[in-house]
């Protein structure tokens, strides 16, 4: 029987002679013909031509090469590892989200910040998580007095715009902005009206005096930031800050920029003192550098964002013959260490079915790429025969299933930043270029080759 489709009156036409009935029937009362009512398509109701009546444009349309940009220009905002991430640093009007878990160190990053500005200009903080003598504390602690730095602690609105009309900062920071709330939005602070209100009405103000704001957002139990998905789509620039709370590394990474690339991270380290910028992080990645070579280590270059990152990477194989053998990870992918672990056996014949295994990475950073591949199987067969790698090696590259090296992305920054750091010697995947200047390459097509050489 033909398929039937519905009209808007809920009828059924006759697919013959084109006769409409308001129910089903198994023969046309007009042609006799059998099943040929079917339902007819829904015809949608012919709606009024809506017209929008012509406005006063607020300014006259320009040629874009008239458009002048001294407004458009990023101010250094003083801490050169956040300017790095913003693209330069703050552009007037901004409106700037920072956000991440509780205790990472957002409050710390962001009067750090504030008093670095006030050097050049006013600065508004405003708090709703703390009271004024709290910020204060803080401050004193990390040397973050200064004369044009002024606290507010307040959680509404209204009273926010109040002592920017007071005092004309010259850039305002609210810390945070699910603590704040509107008389023109209901429900509590912190829910999603809220919230979206809160920065809809300050990103206006930014837009509207040329005032660059941060924002001080949470995260929910899962990473993500809390509150409508509208908040990341309103704003300008968008930061995460990560870190361990049990590492003195600190990350802030871009993931919105309308005025600069989205892929770029800014390291810091959490001190007594306060929060630091670390324009060459190495020292913290690289727990032997410069020292004598140990068995069970590797040296590997890890992009993250635009930034090569250089990591150390350590296993420790321990035991023979042991029925259900420990694997545990830190700071690497469990599932991509696995893999590795059957490729080295069954490719390059070393024995670790029967053997304990740990691999981690040195001072706190997270490596998940595939490019640390390579570096991560010479530690494991390092520990495993009891052999060191020269220390002036550096490696480069992923492992395939079948045990092939293949290329990684941006080689080449990567060996610059190897060589940089001192690295004489780079095992690296097939054509991967020129090496740099005083730094000697040797390529890997099989990991079973080079593995042969540890012995």
């Amino acid at each position: 029987m033909t398929p039937r489709t519905r009209t808007a009156r809920g009828g059924y036409r006759c697919a013959e002679c084109g006769h409409q009935a308001a129910q089903w029937v198994g023969r046309c009362p007009t042609c006799q013909a059998w099943g040929t009512l079917e339902e007819a398509a829904p015809v949608a109701a012919a709606r009024p031509r809506q017209r929008v009546a012509a406005g006063a444009p607020t300014a006259p349309a320009r040629r874009i090469a008239d458009v002048a940009l001294d407004s458009a220009r990023a101010r250094a905002t003083g801490v050169s590892e956040l300017d790095r991430v913003l693209g330069g640093g703050l552009v007037p009007g901004a409106v700037v989200l920072l956000a991440g878990e509780p205790g990472v160190g957002k409050s710390t990053l962001l009067l750090e910040v504030a008093a670095q500005a006030a050097r050049t200009g006013r600065v508004l903080y405003v708090t709703g998580e703390e009271s004024a003598g709290q910020v204060r504390l803080r401050a004193e602690r990390t040397g973050a007095v200064h004369d044009e730095l002024y606290l507010a602690a307040e959680s509404d609105l209204g009273a926010i715009v109040g002592h920017i009309d007071e005092l004309r900062p010259d850039l305002l920071i609210v810390d945070s902005v699910q603590t704040m709330s509107t008389g023109d939005a209901d429900g509590a602070p912190g829910g999603v009206t809220q919230t979206r209100a809160v920065t809809v009405s300050l990103t206006a103000l930014a837009k509207e005096r040329g005032l660059p704001v941060l924002l001080v957002g949470h995260v929910t139990k899962d990473g993500g930031i809390a509150g409508p998905r509208v908040l990341e789509h309103v704003v300008d620039v968008v930061l995460a800050f990560e870190g361990d709370k049990h590492s003195t590394l600190r990350m802030v990474r871009g993931v919105k920029n309308r005025f600069g690339p989205a892929d770029e991270v800014g390291c810091f380290e959490m001190r007594d003192s306060g929060i630091v910028g670390m324009p060459d992080p190495s020292g913290l990645f690289l727990a032997r550098f410069g020292g004598p070579p140990v068995p069970g280590t590797a040296v590997t270059v890890v992009m993250d964002g635009r930034r090569p990152l250089p990591a150390e990477l350590q296993a420790l194989v321990t035991g023979k013959d042991i029925p259900s053998p420990r694997r545990a990870v830190s700071g690497l992918d469990s599932a991509r260490v696995a893999m590795l672990l059957a490729v080295l056996e069954k490719r390059a014949g070393v024995r670790l079915h029967d053997a304990e295994v740990y691999a981690a990475t040195v001072g706190g950073m997270r490596v998940v790429e595939p490019a640390a591949d390579l570096a991560l199987a010479l530690a494991i067969t390092s520990a495993r025969r009891d052999v060191a790698l020269p220390a002036d090696v550096v490696v480069l590259g992923e492992l395939g299933l079948a045990g092939e090296v293949r290329r990684v992305a941006g080689i080449e920054r990567r060996l610059a930043e190897a060589a940089r750091l001192g690295f004489t010697h780079a095992l690296v995947p097939p054509d991967s270029g020129k090496a740099p200047d005083g730094m000697r390459l040797t390529e890997v097509r099989d990991v079973g080759v080079v593995l042969d050489a540890i012995r």
